[in-house]
């Protein structure tokens, strides 16, 4: 499987987990186990990939676009929140951000120290830190539209 191919299904996999498998199911009209080949690495999967219409519908529900910035990243674009969904966390404004992304930080750098003790990452950890990687994302989204509302 191709590095950009592995990365794809990483972020579906985060999409329906990020929704929840059984929602999922629902929203898609697939089945568990037509999901999960969607995001398995196994060479038998290599070349299932879940329909766009199936991944919009997900993206709806879910609280990050996780494949469709994943396709970004791929082509090196950088994505923009609609209007509608911005700042739905609050009005707290950048000093808020600031203090969420502090602690964000304070948490990924805990986690990736947890991590690394032993010398090595296991898939459990990298998880975890890719966890924490998308929260502090999300944090510097939220930063940059209050940023944005600031200056216009």
């Amino acid at each position: 499987m191709t590095a950009m191919a592995s990365y794809l299904k990483k972020h579906t996999e985060a999409l329906v987990k990020d929704v929840g498998i059984e929602p999922a199911c629902k929203l898609t009209g697939k089945s568990k186990a037509t999901l999960g080949r969607y995001y398995s690495g196994h060479p038998e999967h290599a070349d299932r990939f879940m329909p766009v219409d199936a991944v919009a519908a997900l993206e709806e529900a879910a609280s990050y676009p996780h494949v469709t910035a994943a396709l970004a990243e791929l082509k090196g674009i950088g994505l923009d929140f609609d209007e509608t969904r911005r700042n739905t966390r609050g009005k707290g404004g950048v000093n808020s951000d600031v203090i969420a992304l502090s602690q964000r930080f304070a948490m990924l750098m805990a986690e990736y120290q947890q991590s690394i003790e032993d010398g090595r990452i296991t898939v459990n950890e990298a998880k975890r830190l890719l966890r924490e990687t998308t929260h502090l994302q999300k944090v510097l989204v939220d930063m940059k539209m209050h940023l944005e509302d600031e200056t216009t």
